[in-house]
């Protein structure tokens, strides 16, 4: 029985030196390693040895197995070796080649729009206030001056959900929240930026959703000259140091006296063109001095306390802005739209 040990061995280690792939070399690893393979049947016959010759014969044979498990041990190793440079050569990249460019996006108009105009009021003090799409007539009517079955509520053709709720037709809400939740403190200065909803038909300069940005001061001896100088320095950053302004008497249930708002054509230079129609004024916006009821309502003196407010359709700013003819290119998803306004 040594003998047929020893001449597997031999056998085994010559014919796995000359093995050139793993697939034969897992055959023969069965052939001679495996339970039915060549050295378990010699073993097999261990039965009719002596008890002085099993040791030997057993020693013998797991020298034979470890040979054997060596070998095959060194070219698995090898054959790995060669499998993981074979797929580092096909899967390599040459980095000597110039980089692939991806697109580069941009900050869609009337988010930057809308962005500017945060930073200019943040930049003179004011906080950004933000509340619910969704809301009460309380807060977007009532609380505003505008009680139930009021003539100035035909304005804001309004999505009601119930009789109660409806989307937002302003974000003149969040004033109202916001006076609400300060306590009567002072002072009160903020920007209510936001997305607003009224019955309306899409055309060119109008939307059923738009954004819209609502400014609120409130402390004591807030006066109107606050309010134009406010909006000065609002419409120079905007639109240019060279840019003035107009106030014309107007009428809004929240604010008493209320005016129109007007900027030079920044296209003209007030002189009359297209744009402006030949007039040289814009109007960009409605502001006034906040009504006393609606000081009330929102848990303050008018006796002690006065403020301002404003507001302005951010489309309308992009629109003059950008010299853009049609609101509706804001939500179209137009990429070849979106894309002239990169790093403007």
């Amino acid at each position: 029985m040594k003998e047929k040990l020893e001449a597997l061995k031999v056998e085994a280690l010559a014919k796995l030196q000359e093995v050139q792939d793993a697939q034969t070399l897992n055959d023969l690893r069965v052939k001679y390693l495996g339970k039915k393979g060549e050295l378990t049947e010699v073993l097999r016959g261990m039965g009719s040895l002596s008890a002085e010759e099993r040791p030997v014969i057993g020693q013998v044979a797991n020298a034979v197995r470890s040979a054997i498990e060596e070998i095959i041990g060194s070219k698995q190793e090898a054959f790995q070796e060669q499998e993981t440079l074979k797929r580092l050569q096909a899967e390599k990249v040459d980095v000597t080649l110039p980089g692939r460019r991806l697109p580069q996006g941009g900050i869609h108009p009337l988010n930057r729009v809308i962005q500017e105009i945060e930073d200019i009021f943040i930049g003179m003090g004011y906080r950004v206030a933000e509340g619910p799409e969704v809301e009460t007539d309380y807060f977007n009517f009532e609380a505003l001056n505008l009680p139930k079955n009021h003539p100035a509520r035909d304005m804001q053709d309004s999505f009601y959900l119930t009789e109660e709720l409806l989307m937002r037709t302003q974000t003149s809400p969040v004033q109202v929240r916001t006076m609400q939740s300060m306590g009567g403190e002072v002072p009160v200065k903020i920007i209510c930026p936001g997305k607003v909803f009224r019955r309306d038909d899409d055309d060119a300069t109008h939307s059923f959703q738009f954004h819209q940005i609502e400014g609120l001061v409130i402390g004591p001896n807030i006066r109107m000259s606050d309010l134009k100088g406010t909006l000065q320095q609002f419409v120079k950053e905007m639109f240019g140091p060279n840019t003035g302004i107009r106030l014309r008497p107007s009428f809004f249930p929240f604010t008493e006296p209320s005016v129109e708002v007007d900027v030079s054509c920044f296209k003209c230079g007030g002189h009359g063109c297209r744009l402006c129609k030949q007039s040289g004024w814009l109007e960009i916006l409605g502001a006034g001095m906040v009504h006393p009821k609606v000081l009330e309502m929102g848990g303050y003196d008018p006796e002690k306390y006065s403020g301002f407010a404003f507001g302005m359709g951010a489309e309308r700013i992009a629109l003059l802005k950008y010299g853009i003819d049609d609101i509706r290119n804001f939500y179209i998803n137009d990429m070849g739209f979106v894309k002239q306004f990169r790093g403007v």
